[in-house]
């Protein structure tokens, strides 16, 4: 039943492609099986090891998954797939001024967040979820 409500296709507004789908997996994040993705930009430069590290702080409280592998993008539709209601992209502002963008799986949204509220914000989100 739960793969049933949860299982969506919709239609996303792309850069001239008027024929792109995505395949989304709606589950709360209180079931999801993977709760936080973490996305580092690039494999290069630093960004991968700091991804490593703010998915090993992550990983105490939330399950987490780990993915370079691909152009973001790819990236984001493939944990939208899987049902992960929370990407956390790692690039080279997270180097400079502490923070990461933080994406909604279910509005795509998405917003810098400085990495030491990082938790907590996801915490307050999975608080305050509502299915869009």
């Amino acid at each position: 039943m739960f793969l049933c409500d949860a299982y969506e296709e919709e239609k996303v507004a792309d850069k001239g492609n008027d024929d792109d789908w995505r395949t989304v997996l709606r589950f709360h994040p209180k079931i999801a099986p993977v709760t936080v993705a973490v996305l580092p930009l690039m494999k290069k430069d630093g960004l991968a090891e700091l991804a490593k590290e703010i998915q090993g702080e992550l990983k105490e409280d939330y399950m987490t998954d780990y993915d370079q592998a691909g152009a973001i993008g790819k990236r984001y539709r493939r944990q939208d797939e899987i049902g992960t209601p929370f990407c956390v992209t790692v690039d080279y502002q997270s180097k400079e001024d502490g923070t990461v963008t933080l994406r909604y799986r279910d509005s795509m949204e998405q917003v810098r967040v400085p990495r030491s509220e990082l938790a907590s914000r996801i915490r307050e989100e999975i608080r305050n979820y509502k299915r869009v």
